[in-house]
């Protein structure tokens, strides 16, 4: 296995500084264990973490993403409230997540996730760009038609360049409830996703990951489609002894 595998631990709204003790037991762990060296490990706390926890740990083994960043398209400016790309990628982010269902609830649509994803670009963020359909259109056979409004409302095909780009299919109906998808419903979404890629945005060989439920125990089957490229991780990445776990698992 040559191609590298992403492992990304999304904390959400959890996490104190007193967390990093977690991401240095991960850090602890992997230069002692090498396990496979095609692999990136990226941790997306919460921002009021973000600058402390990229200061004390500097390493190639670890990087380090923001969970959002403004629609405004500004680096400084009179916005209560606002966190730019800027000041996000000088706290010590070179990533960020994008589009996950979570922030769509609330205040992310089409016309403001392309507009952060362009944003997020030019200050030299790399995109994790999520992208799922609910119980409701999984039950009407619209899961792949949801994916590529998704994709086509948000995405620039002039702007994109396919190693700034990360793929995360996460189904809203996976997410935090337990339920994780047949490797075949997986494996007709992933290869259809590659095709579509290909098709509109000439992008051979995406990045595309899974996300929702991941654990140590179905990582093992998970692993076995080789369209993906990684998991974004939510609950299981909070503690290192899971998220270790999950990587040692996969590489078994």
């Amino acid at each position: 296995m040559n191609k590298t595998i992403y492992f990304i631990a999304n904390w959400k709204m959890n996490g104190n500084h007193n967390s990093i003790r977690e991401i240095e037991k991960v850090f602890d762990f992997f230069k002692k264990n090498t396990i496979n060296k095609f692999k990136k490990i990226i941790f997306c706390p919460p921002s009021n973490l973000l600058s402390s926890f990229s200061t004390k740990i500097k390493s190639k083994l670890i990087d380090f993403g923001t969970q959002d960043i403004s629609k405004i398209n500004l680096n400084y400016g009179p916005h209560t409230g606002q966190l730019s790309a800027k000041i996000l990628k000088d706290s010590g982010a070179n990533y960020v997540i994008i589009g996950h269902s979570e922030k769509r609830l609330i205040d992310e649509d089409f016309k403001t996730i392309k507009e952060k994803i362009n944003i997020a670009l030019k200050n030299k963020l790399k995109i994790i760009f999520c992208i799922g359909e609910n119980l409701s259109q999984k039950k009407m056979g619209l899961a792949l038609k949801v994916l590529k409004k998704q994709i086509l409302s948000s995405l620039d095909t002039k702007r994109i360049n396919a190693k700034n780009l990360i793929i995360a299919y996460e189904p809203i109906w996976s997410i935090g409830t337990g339920i994780v998808p047949s490797n075949n419903y997986l494996d007709k979404i992933f290869i259809n996703l590659k095709k579509f890629l290909k098709e509109k945005y000439n992008v051979n060989s995406p990045i595309l990951l899974y996300g929702g439920s991941v654990t140590a125990d179905n990582v093992s089957i998970l692993r076995n489609i080789s369209l993906i490229s990684g998991f974004l991780i939510g609950g299981a990445s909070l503690k290192s002894k899971s998220f270790i776990k999950i990587i040692k698992n996969y590489f078994k």
